[in-house]
């Protein structure tokens, strides 16, 4: 690989995606209530596309750090061992990504955030979230949209180790938004008391991305 190379595959998808921002590509204006399974503008895929920033980190067990810190009342770095000690549980849900797939019925494995605010003890002024990437990508979500019960911290999917092409070993997982939401190669949680927009939100994306809405551009 030529020297360089991840760093203009990178600007070429991110001038793309900022593009489609900027022109409202996808869009169809419909919305529709949670009722309807295919939020609208997606078509349903059988595979796992993968998308990203041109760079697919790799991150054993081994190394393997999660930051829980901010307004919390006990800031940790979990381990691989530390979070495996968590409450594990499985999910099936469908996922939405903005680029206008969706895939049904996908079975992930691993800890409910339920279980990680539990460990952090948030403070009362925490009303927002921020996540860190290992490849330098940053999203953020409300208190409210992180804390729903369906949400995984997922180091598993369909039974097996999440590849790191999908993010492994440990993504995000929030299923009711578009799937930028859902952070890969998760290296950081921050609780703060206001918002701070991340990688695509301040690049023209929508700051919640709800797909019935069609929230994806900002």
């Amino acid at each position: 690989m030529a020297e360089g190379e991840p760093e203009g595959i990178r600007r070429k998808l991110v001038e793309t995606k900022q593009a489609w921002a900027r022109e409202g590509r996808l869009l169809t204006g419909q919305t529709a209530g949670h009722e309807q399974r295919l939020p609208p503008g997606q078509r349903l895929v059988k595979d796992f596309p993968v998308l990203d920033l041109g760079i697919q980190p790799e991150i054993g067990t081994a190394a393997f750090r999660l930051t829980v810190d901010g307004l919390v009342e006990n800031p940790v770095t979990l381990d691989w061992a530390w979070l495996s000690e968590l409450p594990q549980e499985q999910r099936v849900n469908d996922i939405h990504c903005v680029t206008q797939w969706s895939r049904y019925d996908n079975q992930w494995g691993g800890v409910p955030v339920t279980a990680l605010l539990d460990l952090a003890r948030l403070k009362p002024g925490a009303r927002f979230v921020s996540f860190e990437a290992h490849d330098g990508y940053t999203t953020n979500l409300t208190l409210e949209d992180f804390a729903r019960p369906e949400n995984l911290l997922a180091h598993s999917w369909e039974g097996q180790p999440l590849t790191r092409q999908h993010g492994g070993p440990l993504r995000v997982v929030v299923p009711h938004l578009y799937l930028w939401k859902s952070t890969k190669w998760v290296r950081r949680i921050t609780f703060m008391a206001k918002n701070q927009p991340g990688f695509w939100e301040v690049r023209g994306y929508h700051d919640r991305g709800d797909p019935w809405l069609e929230e994806r551009y900002g």
